[in-house]
């Protein structure tokens, strides 16, 4: 009976689970690369007025019921810069390394990463507005392990696993991530230490894996929210590139 019950339990979750992803793809999709960079960028700003960080850091989606206090700003208010890959990077004041305590972070280097990192997509609702829905989140340290994550692959990928795949990094990493954390500094802190995020790198899909082949065809098309705090940066040994 328990047995059974379990299978029906596990079944209902299965079909659950099924239609909430089969919701990421309600939206009117893009026909061409340049709709769907239109529709990424209007989808970022909208994402931007919707959404404020919280008091260490984290993003948070604004409810819409009232006005924010002063203390929260939503992330369009906040200094932002725009590379011209389409990438948005939002610093949060007050949550950098202080002068001479930060540590550059080298293209190869290996990194301590403390984030929350969502992804959506983004086209025409209901209404015909450009909007976004989300997706499950695509690494979560802070309501996960709660420590932060070690070399990510996004980042660097090592070129055993390259010639191992058969691969290009293109297939891994995120060009727009390595882009966007470079204009930020190591906090070089522990890994014990709380989390205080430094920030936000919004990437569009164009600077993402776009429609290229990549580990999971999962993210085609899909823009990336990088909410994040470098713990620290290592020079990476020559047998572990």
């Amino acid at each position: 009976m328990k047995k059974s019950l379990f299978i029906l339990l596990f079944a209902f979750f299965f079909v659950f689970s099924c239609r909430k992803s089969d919701s990421y793809g309600t939206l009117t999709g893009a026909r061409t690369v340049a709709e769907q960079n239109s529709n990424d960028d209007a989808a970022i700003k909208k994402y931007m007025e919707e959404h404020y960080f919280n008091g260490q850091g984290l993003v948070k989606s604004y409810s819409g019921t009232g006005a924010l206090p002063a203390d929260f700003p939503r992330l369009s208010e906040h200094k932002s810069t725009k590379l011209p890959s389409g990438v948005i990077i939002v610093m949060r004041e007050g949550a950098q390394p202080a002068e001479g305590k930060g540590k550059t972070i080298g293209d190869t280097d290996i990194i301590r990463l403390m984030s929350k990192t969502s992804v959506f997509t983004s086209g025409k609702g209901k209404e015909g507005k450009i909007t976004y829905n989300m997706k499950a989140d695509f690494e979560n340290t802070i309501e996960g392990s709660g420590v932060p994550k070690v070399d990510p692959y996004y980042y660097y990928v090592k070129k055993d696993i390259l010639e191992k795949n058969k691969r290009t990094r293109a297939y891994y990493e995120i060009k727009g991530f390595q882009e966007g954390v470079r204009y930020f500094k190591s906090c070089e802190i522990g890994d014990e230490e709380n989390y205080n995020l430094q920030g936000v790198i919004m990437v569009p899909s164009r600077a993402a894996y776009g429609r290229n082949d990549h580990f999971t065809q999962q993210y085609t098309d899909a823009s990336f929210v990088f909410n994040f705090q470098v713990y620290k940066t290592t020079p990476r040994p020559e047998d572990q590139e």
